[in-house]
This record gives structure tokens, sequence and C-alpha cells, in this order.
């Protein structure tokens, strides 16, 4: 393995430990805003199953981004520059606080760096980014149907019961909830960075290719790694964006909106699709304050920001990956 892609490669890993560090926000803002668990135990309870994901998960996600772009057109350059403009996008939106999505930066910027080296969009595999381009609306509006009809379900159940005791069930039963929204971030979202350093060992000739490249277990295992380890270094600055600004949540809705970003994200990662664990548990979030019956319960004027940021996500990481790509090809002076 030359110096050029072992350091490409740490930079993907770099990409997954911020990609854990910007969405830790994802998986434990509902449980730290609803007092469950202090921030410190939360990020252990969500990188723990962040890492564990991989024993559940098949690598579907991985192989459909290995295969995104045309193989003739996936160079180190081309991989470089879509890590540099996803990290860049990454780091700037966590500095103002906005929960865009690191899959569809990291999305957006592989397709800018390789569209600038193609020079033209059908060097672009359109199922892939096709599913992925739909799932910016169908899993945050999913989250919310499921969150809003779960939300109902719960309230029909325990209508007879005390708040005491809803609440301290429903303390306990967002313990199992945070626990399978970050196996399902985990699953989804470690396996975006899988996929792109295996389209790196196979343009480099150190992986076999063919139509259904698989990762390599020891990628599998240090991009789960490296994403439990980002998720530890937490995200405050996003997590009271997410638990705290968007609506006011109790262990119950917390309860609801984990267990409905959940199912979003096993169903997404079972037909390998990559989603954003942002726009699903937002989706959840909004669609559980909306069960109130007021409108105001939902603070709109954080959610249309975070809608901006969704909107800016791709195109932008897109323009730096293009302008990554192209001073890492000047300096290299390869294609």
């Amino acid at each position: 393995m030359t110096t050029y892609i072992l350091a490409i490669l740490i930079i993907a890993l770099a990409f997954d430990y911020i990609n854990g560090f910007h969405d830790a926000a994802n998986s434990i803002a509902t449980v730290v805003s609803t007092r469950v668990l202090s921030p410190r135990t939360a990020v252990l309870w969500a990188a723990a199953f962040n890492f564990i994901a991989f024993a559940l998960f098949e690598p579907t996600v991985a192989r459909n981004i290995a295969k995104g772009v045309e193989p003739g057109f996936i160079t180190p350059n081309v991989i470089l520059g879509g890590l540099l403009g996803a990290i860049i996008w990454n780091l700037l939106t966590w500095w103002w606080g906005l929960p865009s999505s690191s899959s569809h930066a990291l999305m957006g910027a592989f397709a800018g760096a390789a569209v600038k080296s193609a020079g033209r969009l059908s060097v672009l595999d359109a199922t892939v980014f096709g599913k992925t381009a739909a799932f910016i609306l169908v899993s945050p509006l999913l989250g919310a149907v499921i969150g809003f009809s779960l939300m109902h379900a719960i309230r029909w159940l325990a209508r007879g019961w005390t708040p005491k005791k809803v609440s301290t069930r429903f303390r306990r039963l967002q313990l199992l909830s945070a626990a399978a929204y970050s196996l399902g971030h985990g699953g989804n979202d470690a396996q975006k960075t899988m996929g792109i350093i295996t389209a790196l060992l196979i343009s480099a000739g150190l992986q076999e290719g063919g139509k259904d490249p698989k990762p390599m277990l020891w990628v599998v295992l240090v991009c789960h790694a490296a994403m439990g380890l980002g998720t530890l270094s937490g995200g405050w600055r996003i997590v009271k964006t997410m638990g705290m600004k968007i609506t006011k949540l109790k262990p119950v809705g917390g309860f609801a909106a984990e267990t409905a970003g959940a199912a979003t994200l096993f169903s997404a990662t079972a037909l390998g699709i990559p989603v954003s664990t942002t726009h699903t548990i937002t989706g959840a979030i909004v669609g559980v304050g909306a069960t109130s019956g007021r409108l105001s319960a939902v603070r709109w004027g954080v959610a249309g920001r975070i809608v901006w940021a969704w909107i800016f996500t791709i195109p932008a990481s897109a323009a730096l990956a293009a302008i990554a790509y192209t001073i890492a090809s000047v300096i290299s002076g390869q294609p």
C-alpha cells in the first residue's frame, strides 16, 4: 500500500470519526433532553451500539456506494476530493450548530469530485444517487409519520396510567429505543465510509472489483470503531438544537421518536439505501411534537433553518469537493 493510498485511507477514517462526532446528536439528543441519561453516559451508550451494529447488518449500503461512480473515474484524487469536501462541510455545519446530513455531504462530495474529473453527469450511477436523492424527502416523512402514529398509539394504550407511571416506564424503555437508534445509525452511516474505502482499494488494485464489491472484514471493523470513537466525542452544539430547540420532549416522546427513527433506518439499510440519520430523527421528533395538537409545539423557525441546511448540503459539499479534487490533481499531476 503506497503512502498516498494510506494517507487517503486515514482521511477516510477521519471522516468516519467526524461523522460520529457530528451525528452523535442524532443518537443521544432525545435521551439527553429528556434527562434519562447524562450526556457522558449517553455517548458511551450510543458509541457501544454504533460499534455492535457491524455484527447485525449486511454491508448492502457499502456495496451500493462502491459502485455509485463509473469504475474508470474512481481514482485516489476523486476519493480524496470527495472526503475533503464532506469533511469541510461537516465541520462548518457543526460550528453553526446545524444538524445537516453527513451522508448527503459524503454522497454529494463524491459526486462533485467525480463529475469534475469526468466532465459529465453521466459518470454517476443514476439508481444509487436517485434513491439517495429521493430519501432526502422520504426518510424524514417516514420518520414523522411513524413517530406521529406511534405517539398516538402510546397515548391510547397508556390512557389509564398516571403521569408518574408513564414517566417511570418510558424512562426505562427509552434506554432500549436509544440503543435501537444507535444500532441503526451505526448500521447505515458506517457503511458509507466502508463503501468509499472499498472503492479506494479497488482503484489501487488492492481488492478485486466486480459487480457487487464487498468490504473486507478489517474495513468493516475499523469503520465502526472510528464512528464509535467519534460518537464518544459528542457534538453538543447540535445536541442542543436537536433535543431542546425543535420541540419539548418527555421520556414517552423520546421513546416514540427514537423508535420511529430506528424503524426507518433499519428498513433503509436492509434495502441498501444510504439515508440521512439526521433527516430521519428530525422528522421523527417533529412528528412526535405535532401530536400535541398545537402547531406552536414545534419551533418551525428552527426546523426551517435545518431544512435550508439540508437543501444546501449536496450542492455545497459537491462544490467543495470539486475544488479539493482540482487542487489534489494539480499537486499530484494525476487525474
